[in-house]
């Protein structure tokens, strides 16, 4: 039972608007014509990654890997393509917080009622 209702909900979710604009944007960022856009958020990766680890063992990046990396970001984070992407996501996020809250408020009167059903 719980299987099919979760496959239902599953597919309700698949069907929603936020689904389809965060599925839209995410075709976008695989296009070809994105290749910039994903070469540069690889890079950022990358960089993150370097001062991640020179951070744990305890040295601090230069000045000029400091800017290198807040320039990237920010050449990243004015791209339309991106700020789509990154749209859609919250979106969907925000739709999946408010299904989250209706399964726990579910739980919570299951849990408090007398009566058992199983269908």
């Amino acid at each position: 039972m719980f299987q099919e209702k979760a496959r239902e909900l599953g597919r309700l979710i698949g069907q929603s608007d936020e689904y389809k604009a965060l599925k839209r944007a995410q075709d976008r960022l695989g296009a070809p014509e994105a290749g910039e856009l994903r070469a540069r958020l690889e890079r950022l990766k990358q960089m993150d990654t370097a001062m991640k680890q020179r951070l744990s063992q305890g040295q601090e990046p230069s000045a000029a890997e400091a800017q290198a990396y807040q320039d990237l970001f920010a050449t990243i984070e004015a791209d339309p393509m991106y700020q789509g992407m990154i749209s859609a996501q919250y979106n969907f996020d925000k739709l999946m917080a408010k299904v989250d809250q209706q399964i726990m408020e579910g739980i919570i009167a299951g849990a408090s009622s007398p009566i058992i059903t199983l269908s």
